[in-house]
């Protein structure tokens, strides 16, 4: 068989427009036609789409694969929730480039992995690295990487100034003559098909140390906006501070001075502010969208449709530092069972751990919410379980850490302490989905694997948002295919049109839904064995095409992996400015 006829099907394009009933044919991977009643050629096989919707195939615009991908190439769950392709290289962390310096290829393995909490073992063992530059990386990813989705790139400025500048990228400016470095790395790697820059002006690491990235000056910000202003269809991604100190607006303002009179399409994620204890900074940050609009920039707010989920774990989780709160991370980094035990039996960790929680967390953390701290998943069953850390520091008249460290040595280090999800304005989420100018949908799928799986939670858009009438099934679809599409510049998919790529989703909206958390064990652990993650059942789709190939189908992942890089074009920008 070398092509498919998909039919009886209702198909939603992606572009918004209405739905209409309507065949699809695909030959060798490409969308031959799309009318109704189509009859099949001899050489095609049929796949009965009644009652079916039949879409793009998603794209998921925030990922952290970069790793993962490597030695889980179904990208599990994403083809059951028809995913297509994915977006990787976020938040200012990419494999690549890397420097000569082992120690410094080191510090980028490592920063990647406390920021994402990726296991360092096998980001270590299952990569080749056999690359220094973004081109060798890409070269490598084509030859060595399978995958079920196609993929797509930032390179990561953090990596940039960490192969340019060595371990000085932590501490100050650039020089002119490393400036110029790094805008010759950016430039191979969009020439060999990286879409666009992502850097990080948020982060601060296990060591209470500013990202790389928060150390640029206006001028090395500036030569990366040259080179990007040279590649049409590509765009400079930046993660604001909307959780910890909150000075997005500042970093707004100085990107908008930065961009004024440039052709460069900018990415700012978080600057929708729709969590509840953002209200102090929203105001400021809508008006400045407002304003940078009316300016003409090309400024796409990015946010995530769902608020962030947190589960807190006493080996690998980023929480407790990104807290603000580094006594108690300490028991994260402590090497043994022993060791963490060890801390949380002492008394002086103790004092220094309720001086830290009273007066350096950030008050909008976990720390600063105990009545939002779950003590629902024991090791051991010991309990008490149900209630949350406020209620059982109330029941035991203890400072909240000690009842904390309390607990932790009853039920045992495997604990897992979960949190209610961060309140969000719901009302305003529905109006950035709804704005042209934005990117929803971010998930960080494939990041946080102890703590979250963001893949699977797009259906949301159709058993939550649709289904409630806060999006019509046009903007469900458009939202997470065809809107994503401009954005990246991606020309050749994210529509259901002749000549586009044949990434297609086939589903039943009676049948899907988002699964609840499971653990599987599938992580290598470096030492031989397997540690677990988080995932979830498929929704499930009827059907995941990538590329014309079946991914998902018959309520598996058939085991496929089709996936190709994907690039942006100047044929996607001009699409994005019509």
């Amino acid at each position: 068989m070398t092509g498919m006829l998909i039919k009886g099907g209702r198909v939603v394009d992606g572009t918004g427009k209405p739905a209409f009933n309507a065949d699809v044919r695909v030959r060798d991977g490409f969308i031959a036609e799309v009318g109704a009643n189509l009859t099949a050629h001899e050489d095609e096989r049929v796949f009965d789409a009644a009652g079916c919707e039949v879409t793009p195939g998603f794209i998921e615009a925030h990922t952290h694969m970069d790793a993962v991908m490597w030695w889980q190439p179904s990208l599990d769950p994403l083809p059951g929730y028809g995913v297509s392709t994915v977006v990787m290289g976020n938040c200012g962390f990419s494999a690549a480039p890397v420097s000569d310096d082992p120690e410094v290829r080191l510090e980028m393995v490592k920063i990647f992995t406390f920021f994402e909490e990726v296991p360092i073992d096998p980001f270590l063992q299952r990569l080749p690295w056999d690359w220094r530059s973004w081109p060798e990386y890409r070269a490598s990813m084509e030859k060595n990487a399978a995958t079920s989705c196609n993929l797509a790139a930032f390179v990561g400025h953090i990596a940039i100034r960490l192969a340019a500048m060595g371990m000085d990228a932590w501490t100050r400016a650039a020089t002119p003559d490393e400036i110029k470095s790094m805008a010759k790395m950016l430039d191979e790697a969009l020439s060999a098909g990286a879409i666009g820059l992502s850097s990080n002006f948020m982060d601060h690491d296990s060591k209470d140390r500013p990202v790389p990235s928060l150390q640029a000056d206006d001028a090395e910000l500036s030569a990366f906006i040259d080179v990007l202003e040279r590649h049409p269809g590509t765009s400079f991604q930046l993660i604001l501070d909307t959780f910890f100190h909150l000075n997005a607006p500042d970093t707004m303002e100085r990107l908008g001075r930065l961009c004024k009179g440039r052709k460069v399409r900018v990415q700012l994620a978080g600057a929708g502010a729709l969590l509840q204890f953002q209200e102090g900074i929203r105001p400021k940050l809508w008006e400045i969208n407002a304003r940078q609009k009316e300016e003409g920039l090309d400024f796409w707010p990015s946010f995530a449709h769902v608020p962030p989920t947190t589960a807190l774990n006493f080996y690998t989780s980023s929480s407790f530092a990104q807290a603000n709160e580094y006594v108690w991370h300490e028991v994260i980094q402590a090497p043994t069972d022993e060791a963490k035990l060890a801390l949380l039996n002492d008394a002086d960790f103790r004092a220094r751990a309720r001086d830290s929680w009273d007066n350096k967390a950030f008050k909008q953390s976990l720390v600063g919410t105990p009545w939002k701290m779950l003590l629902t998943d024991s090791a051991t069953g010991a309990g008490p379980l149900g209630l949350n850390l406020q209620e059982l520091a109330e029941q035991t008249g203890k400072h909240p850490s000690d009842a904390l460290a309390d607990w932790v040595i009853a039920n045992g280090l495997q604990s897992i302490v979960n949190r209610v999800p961060h309140a969000m304005e719901h009302q305003l989420t529905i109006e950035m989905l709804k704005d042209p100018q934005t990117l929803g949908g971010i998930s960080d799928a494939g990041a946080h694997g102890q703590m979250l799986c963001g893949g699977g939670e797009n259906i949301l858009f159709f058993t939550e948002f649709l289904k409630k009438g806060e999006l019509t099934l046009e903007e469900a679809v458009h939202v997470q295919t065809g809107k994503q599409a401009i954005h990246f510049g991606f020309a050749d998919r994210g529509v259901i049109q002749v000549g586009k790529r044949a990434d297609i989703a086939v589903f039943n909206l009676d049948e899907i839904e988002q699964k609840p958390l499971k653990r599987v064990f599938d992580v290598p652990d470096g030492k031989g064995g397997n540690t677990w993650r988080f995932s979830r059942e498929a929704a499930p789709m009827r059907l995941t095409l990538v590329n014309g190939v079946p991914t998902f189908e018959n309520g598996a992942y058939t085991g496929a992996t089709p996936g190709e890089m994907v690039g942006s074009s100047v044929e996607g920008y001009k699409l994005a400015a019509e």
